[in-house]
């Protein structure tokens, strides 16, 4: 997005330089990657002019450009004589997008150019070097040296593809005051043209048709900013319609109304139907294209570019000015299915203001009538051009809690109001309707951007102690899983949002999302999971000779394509061995044994069963367990299955851990934190004979849930006892809460014992 500066006065006042206004802009989250100020062609008057001696066409001229020093330059138009002023462009100066250089034609040097009105882009006239009054002070710029920004706009700013929503940011800022323009009513007169909609893909649509016009230049203010930010101006038709494009971010097209037969029909394309764009491409639609037509087919691509039929010329009398909101996703698909990008379609694409087709086309029929004439005979408004009536439920309180930043409400509603939305505060919550022009607002967290933004981000430390709320934004779940996970030694990853379909359906039976226009082949579906982009980067650090590695990944997984089926899972990858080798001692490999450790210090101290039953794809078949809450599994650990591990060419042991959702997970204790007891905990042992295959885990899992004091259970001893049975020996831990006699503890022990050879079809031993 280019503007110049006296563009953006014209919407602010203010007293700011250029660069204090870029430094704002980019504070406030519109990056300005570059300001310029141009060299700019100067009055310079002919005092010598010979004929080229290489050329029948060519002179040499010897200028005065007020340095003292006379400058030559050869130059062709037919008019240059002694005594004339006209306008050089000297060297370093753009003219018509080439940069002025000394160079030599036919010869001889040229140290600069002389210009025509074209190339000033003030006019039309090339016959010849333009003729400036011979009073006109010599040295002095014959244009005005415009300050030009530039800077690139993100998908989600619509409203900065703008002048105006440029200016309105800047005033939020404090850098000036916004001069809000008068919007002229759309004019109604009743003529004989009408606009059908046929599709619901255009919500409105404003037709002004004007007869007797004179094309004819624009006037030099709208041809010298056009110039200045890179389009070169045709006439003030054509030329209207680019500047509202900019100056209110409403694409426009001007017809030729004498080309048009019968009505305007927005439409959408039958298959197959053919299409000339104004520079003569042709292109074959479909039934998903949006069109402007007549009677006799189509006139333009809706939103994307205009045809070669009904296209304005300088021999134009009269013209039809089109001024609508069409739906950006149609417009998105057309473009890209054909490859073409306009300053319109990048516009709608966006989404534009559905508020301003009435007042744009009336600004550019004033614009064109007071360059070329002519009178208005027929208007015509077709749908409804009334703001979405989007309404956000917000409190004051919200910001502190995304940000940790205090702000005083009325702050909040002053910056609020300043950038354009109304905000009703008389009762909790506020409710805030955007400005129209702001279609990207829909939640309280955009609200919460703009306010910080404008705020500052500089003030965040400063800010933050005056907060007066107990929380920070960084307490939360996440956050706590992610501290957790790094102070075991975890490294965090963070890869795409999306899957490849043939690894998730190596990896796990769960639905696929499947993306329509995935960004390269190998990612086609949102994720399901968070173990395909681990396991990829395994694979791409173990081909690197970095085997050994220790990961976690939080985010988001998707269940469906619709907003609300998504949740947060968290997956932990351990490969290699569990450090680098040392002259200390032997090394080992990670076992299912390290991430169930993991597991557990994410579980603190929630009772749990571990299940080996109905191992996932991914895992081996004897080296996997499910951490069970009754019926409910709330994680997973194993080591990678050898023909997954294969295929996806990984030939370090890989153990992992998985919670699908996090929801399952314990959040942190916060706060003042249990005093120690004042009862000295208190031990026994136990020894189980059970069948071979039923996992330790099973007896001491039941052993714990049979007594809230009991706060550890450690295995001590393991063996094969032959026959099919096997012997289990721990011992558990009891933290008293009062006075325990030996009777209480017997209890403790016998519940034990009947809980363990119930459930778990084991005997104690009684030696």
């Amino acid at each position: 997005m280019k503007w110049t500066l006296d563009w953006l006065k014209q919407y602010l006042k203010t007293e700011s330089t250029a660069t204090e206004i870029a430094d704002t802009l980019t504070r406030i989250g519109l990056e300005v990657d570059d300001v310029i100020t141009p060299i700019v062609p100067i009055a310079a008057r002919i005092v010598e002019c010979r004929p080229h001696e290489n050329s029948d066409h060519l002179h040499v001229l010897m200028v005065d450009d007020g340095t003292g020093t006379l400058r030559q330059v050869v130059c062709g138009a037919p008019n240059a004589r002694v005594g004339l002023v006209s306008a050089l462009a000297p060297i370093g100066c753009i003219i018509d997008g080439h940069e002025i250089t000394a160079g030599k034609l036919r010869g001889v040097v040229s140290n600069g150019m002389m210009c025509s009105a074209r190339e000033l882009g003030i006019g039309d006239d090339h016959s010849g070097i333009i003729e400036l009054p011979s009073d006109s002070v010599i040295g002095t710029p014959v244009i005005d040296a415009k300050t030009i920004f530039d800077a690139g706009i993100t998908p989600n700013r619509p409203d900065y593809l703008s002048v105006r929503g440029i200016a309105r940011d800047l005033s939020a800022s404090g850098i000036g005051e916004y001069i809000a323009p008068v919007a002229a009513e759309f004019p109604n007169v009743a003529g004989t043209r009408r606009v059908n909609l046929n599709t619901d893909k255009c919500r409105a649509y404003k037709m002004i048709e004007i007869h007797d016009v004179k094309i004819a230049p624009s006037c030099p203010c709208i041809a010298s900013r056009l110039a200045a930010i890179g389009i070169n101006p045709k006439n003030a038709a054509i030329d209207a319609t680019n500047y509202i494009c900019y100056d209110m971010a409403q694409p426009m097209h001007c017809f030729d109304a004498d080309e048009i037969d019968g009505d305007i029909i927005v439409r959408m394309a039958n298959n197959g139907e053919q299409f000339t764009d104004l520079f003569g491409n042709t292109h074959e639609l479909t039934e998903n294209d949006m069109v402007i037509a007549d009677d006799n087919g189509i006139l333009a691509l809706a939103g994307v570019i205009g045809g070669a039929r009904g296209a304005t010329t300088s021999d134009t009398k009269n013209i039809i000015l089109e001024s609508a909101y069409f739906d950006p996703v149609s417009v998105r698909k057309t473009a890209k299915r054909l490859g073409i990008s306009t300053d319109a379609s990048y516009r709608y694409e966006r989404g534009i203001d559905p508020t301003i087709t009435g007042p744009a086309a009336t600004y550019a029929a004033e614009i064109i009538m007071s360059a070329c004439g002519g009178k208005i005979v027929g208007t015509y408004a077709a749908g409804t051009d009334c703001a979405f009536g989007t309404q956000i439920k917000y409190t004051p309180e919200y910001f502190e809690k995304k940000t940790g930043v205090y702000m005083a409400p009325d702050i909040q509603r002053d910056i609020l109001v300043a950038l354009g939305y109304t905000v009703d505060y008389r009762k909790s919550p506020w409710i805030l309707t955007p400005h129209s022009s702001r279609v990207d607002v829909q939640i309280p967290e955009t609200v919460v951007a703009d306010l910080i933004r404008i705020y500052g981000y500089d003030k965040i430390a400063t800010a933050s102690a005056h907060t007066t709320g107990t929380s920070r934004p960084h307490d939360t779940h996440e956050f706590d899983i992610n501290t957790m996970l790094a102070s075991r030694g975890l490294n965090e990853c963070r890869s795409f949002g999306f899957g490849n379909l043939t690894t998730e359906q190596l990896l796990s039976d769960k639905p696929n999302i499947k993306i329509a226009n995935p960004i390269t082949a190998d990612y086609d579906t949102l994720r399901n999971g968070l173990l395909f982009g681990l396991l990829l980067a395994v694979s791409n650090n173990e081909k690197r000779g970095y085997p050994d590695l220790n990961l976690f990944e939080l985010g988001v997984v998707f269940d469906g394509d619709m907003p609300s089926q998504q949740h947060t899972s968290v997956c932990i990858v351990r490969t290699g061995d569990i450090a680098p080798r040392h002259w200390t001692g032997r090394n080992r490999a990670v076992d299912i044994y390290d991430v169930k450790s993991d597991l557990m210090a994410l579980l603190g101290e929630r009772r749990y069963t571990v299940s080996t039953d109905n191992p996932p794809r991914w895992a081996h078949p004897y080296r996997y367990g499910a951490i069970m809450q009754g019926k409910n599994k709330i994680a997973e650990f194993g080591e990678l299955h050898p023909s997954v591990a294969k295929k996806l060419r990984i030939k370090t042991t890989t153990v992992i851990a998985i919670v699908d959702d996090i929801t399952n997970l314990p959040p942190r204790r916060r706060g003042r934190q249990p005093s120690l007891s004042d009862f000295q905990p208190i031990t026994r042992d136990f020894a189980f004979i059970t069948d071979v295959d039923t996992p330790a885990e099973k007896l001491t899992s039941v052993a714990r849930a049979t007594d809230s004091r009991i706060t550890d259970i450690t295995v001590f001893d393991a063996f094969d006892m032959g026959d099919g049975k096997k012997s289990i020996a721990f011992t558990i831990t009891i933290q008293p809460t009062d006075n325990m006699s030996d009777s209480d503890l017997q209890k403790i022990q016998s519940d034990i014992i009947a809980s363990v050879e119930k459930k778990c079809n084991a005997n104690i031993r009684d030696k």
